[in-house]
């Protein structure tokens, strides 16, 4: 495993980082196969761990604490995030800060997350959702600067809202965010225009989300893969939106080297980028984890083969579906 510096907290985190979505709001997770391979993540190196009060009402959380006290001798890093008090995702420009982050709401549901993860002092706290409006508003500074002075929150962050990279950059200007986590991958490069070369000039630290693109980045969805009715992925892969992914990820296959997965490829290319320092893929089962950190070998894609690979830029805008 190969490491990085996050930016001002100072922190080596591993490149490859671990999302914890999967473990608590998708179907078909093994709650032994995935302690086990929470636990293989740690042996194999990987020190960053992101999850979310909303990813199972809190449950997610309580994994995450589960397994920082198995491995209480090693120093994990973890992030998790603020759910918007209206319980709704993404935000929307209508919305008004106090529906989604009063300073009590803040306050509350950091509270809850350190009982979750049983903790006395969150590393990096985030907010789930959010709007650049809201930078010059005293309400949810105030609430930062009080838990970071009671010392029950070390940094916090900002989950930047699907195919709006841009939507935070004034707010990272207020010196108060310390990492801002995004979708980055092969299709969603718009990140490199404005918000990286700010993080780059703010030393923030970059946490690059679904690296896979949901799944399509994976190649094995087809234009006739149906999800369960309660796992998420069956409201965003509508066909509009399923039938155009597959269609993008064929058009990547041409480009695998032999011997290479899709996959693997999809996070070569987000490594390639020395402003993203860690990547969160989900991930369920152990084979997943020790492919997926295994290409944390401090190898790069050919520079060739790189720049092939921005010509797949997929430029996207929210939707109904696109959560």
């Amino acid at each position: 495993m190969q490491y990085r510096r996050f930016g001002k907290t100072n922190w080596n985190v591993s490149e490859i980082g671990y999302g914890m979505w999967g473990l608590a709001g998708w179907t078909g997770t093994d709650q032994k196969e995935m302690e086990t391979a929470l636990d293989r993540s740690v042996e194999l190196g990987c020190t960053f761990f992101d999850t979310a009060w909303g990813y199972g009402a809190g449950k997610s959380e309580e994994i995450l604490g589960d397994l920082m006290k198995r491995h209480a001798a090693k120093r994990l890093y973890f992030a998790t995030k603020i759910p918007p008090m209206n319980f709704k995702w993404p935000s929307k420009p209508e919305y008004t800060l106090e529906e989604c982050f009063p300073a009590s709401h803040i306050i509350e549901y950091t509270e809850k997350s350190l009982k979750n993860l049983n903790v006395e002092c969150i590393d990096l706290q985030q907010f789930h959702v959010w709007e650049d409006a809201w930078h010059d508003k005293d309400e949810w500074k105030n609430a930062v600067e009080k838990l970071k002075r009671e010392g029950k929150v070390k940094h916090f962050g900002i989950s930047v809202n699907r195919w709006e990279p841009d939507n935070v950059l004034k707010t990272l200007e207020t010196g108060l965010i310390d990492a801002v986590q995004v979708i980055y991958n092969i299709f969603d490069q718009a990140p490199e225009d404005n918000l990286f070369p700010l993080c780059r000039k703010l030393d923030i630290g970059v946490i690059a989300r679904v690296p896979f693109d949901e799944g399509t980045l994976t190649g094995t969805l087809t234009k006739d893969t149906v999800f369960p009715k309660d796992d998420w992925r069956s409201t965003y892969f509508v066909p509009e939106n399923l039938n155009a992914s597959v269609d993008h990820a064929e058009a990547l296959k041409p480009l695998i080297p032999e011997g290479m997965t899709m996959p693997e490829l999809a996070l070569r290319f987000i490594l390639g980028n020395d402003d993203v320092h860690t990547i969160i893929p989900g991930m369920r089962k152990i084979r997943n984890v020790e492919a997926n950190i295994g290409t944390s070998d401090g190898k790069k894609l050919e520079k060739a083969l790189q720049e092939k690979l921005k010509d797949h830029r997929w430029d996207r805008t929210p939707t109904e579906w696109s959560q």
